[in-house]
């Protein structure tokens, strides 16, 4: 059976589903109003792969993920931007997903957007007040921490030890942690409440929307370490003061942070590494054999020196496969008593490689088994002392083991970038205009290549 670190109990426990074999799965998705970037993707390859394999062992699986689209950062930046929140939600969504598909993250089930379910997070809010845990001000309305006598036992810390800075400032409020669950505002997106008109706050999105679709308790719960204080502390107060029911969830897992040479990730360090520039230099396999190197509670650190490593592993079990491929075919001895068989060694590489899943999905074990076998095939396979048959099995099982893992182990070809000699193309042919006194489709071709951000000055 599977065990999982709980969050909760700080201890492996064994995997339960609530419902037969059914799991329901759901992890915090982006906030959409940026490039996401190398840290979001150790995340959610992380939970891609648990998801692989809960569905190898034959649970049948929900994975749900929201996207919040409504957020006090969505209407600075769009602000900032002089677009329309909303608009500037939808575009980095769909970049969003661009970005998991690229990186093999194919197992979410449903996107839920916050703009979706305003219906259902005002039915929240409203039993939340019914029930004595929220009150409204001229500002919002807001949960009263004070009411939830377990606030703080997912981080093990009282009301009393709780950071609260990163929670705006309200006179109004009764508490200064408390936290807003409507925000009264007048600035576009609006919606209509029973509280006058404004958005919902960050917590409550998360809390009504698995409430929709999965009730008020369910499997698992997932996220980046960091959202434990004050985000998941805030979704359990919500949902099990809302229903009564204890707990929310069964298991609550966490990845660890992601590093990059040794500091944290931010843009002030001048170190913060967007999806979209990690892909220009390095091909979604890459980077994944990369993260599943770690275990995914463990922190990682991104470095160019890690990358290659990964980089030369992936090469070494594609490479094996090629060989497997010429080998196969070419004439070579089937099984019999004299033969080296590597049946045995078959089977036991699937069996370490399940018993490293099944403890809490450690991929760095289950990693080490297949590159294990990668060397040992590689060691026989020069005499062709491995039968035609075990051959296949071999090539088989790695397949098998790779895909659980989420590893195309398909060669990549790269495409030459043809991008400068297209530019020197573009700038030949406006040149030649300019010879020829066509200034009014020469200075078009400038305007042009100006709104894809690319100058061009006459001198």
């Amino acid at each position: 059976m599977i065990k999982i670190y709980n969050t909760m109990s700080r201890k492996k426990e064994l995997l339960r589903p609530l419902k037969n074999n059914r799991i329901n799965l759901f992890v915090c998705g982006p906030t959409v109003y940026d490039d996401s970037h190398i840290g979001h993707a150790r995340t959610y390859i992380s939970f891609d792969l648990i998801a692989r394999y809960l569905k190898y062992k034959g649970y049948s699986l929900f994975y749900l993920q929201n996207i919040t689209d409504i957020d006090d950062k969505i209407i600075k930046r769009s602000q900032e931007m002089g677009v329309d929140p909303l608009d500037l939600a939808r575009k980095y969504e769909k970049l969003y997903l661009q970005d998991m598909a690229l990186l093999g993250v194919e197992n979410v089930n449903l996107y839920a957007r916050a703009t979706e379910h305003i219906p259902e997070i005002i039915k929240q809010i409203k039993t939340l007040l019914d029930k004595g845990y929220a009150y409204e001000t001229s500002t919002g309305v807001y949960f009263d921490e004070t009411k939830f006598e377990d606030f703080g036992k997912l981080s093990r810390r009282n009301i009393g030890e709780l950071n609260h800075h990163r929670i705006r400032p309200d006179s109004t409020k009764r508490n200064p942690g408390d936290f807003a669950l409507w925000k009264k505002r007048k600035e576009h997106p609006l919606w209509d409440s029973p509280w006058g008109k404004g958005r919902p706050g960050w917590h409550i999105e998360d809390t009504a929307i698995t409430e929709e679709y999965f009730g008020s308790q369910y499997d698992i719960h997932g996220g980046g370490l960091d959202l434990i204080f004050p985000h998941h502390e805030a979704e359990i107060a919500q949902m099990e003061a809302s229903s009564g029911q204890k707990p929310m969830v069964n298991y609550w897992m966490h990845t660890g942070f992601l590093n990059v040479d040794g500091e944290k990730m931010s843009k002030s360090l001048g170190n913060f590494i967007t999806i979209k520039e990690l892909l220009k230099d390095y091909e979604p396999d890459i980077f994944r054999l990369f993260v599943i190197s770690t275990h995914y509670r463990s922190p990682i650190d991104f470095s160019h020196k890690a990358l290659e490593q990964a980089s030369k592993n992936l090469k070494k079990i594609r490479k094996l496969l090629e060989i497997i491929d010429e080998q196969l075919g070419n004439p070579l001895p089937e099984n019999n008593d004299e033969n080296f068989h590597y049946e045995k060694k078959i089977e036991e590489s699937r069996y370490e490689f399940i018993k490293a899943m099944d403890n809490d999905f450690n991929t760095p074990i289950a990693l080490s088994v297949i590159l294990n076998l990668v060397r040992d095939v590689n060691r026989d396979i020069n005499n062709q002392s491995i039968p035609k048959n075990d051959l296949i099995k071999i090539k088989e099982l790695l397949l098998e083991l790779s895909n659980i893992l989420g590893l195309n182990l398909k060669k990549v070809k790269k495409v030459k970038d043809r991008s400068n000699e297209l530019l020197e193309l573009i700038t030949y042919i406006r040149e030649k205009l300019r010879s020829k006194k066509e200034w009014e489709l020469s200075d078009e071709i400038r305007s042009k290549l100006g709104e894809l951000d690319i100058l061009i000055e006459d001198k």
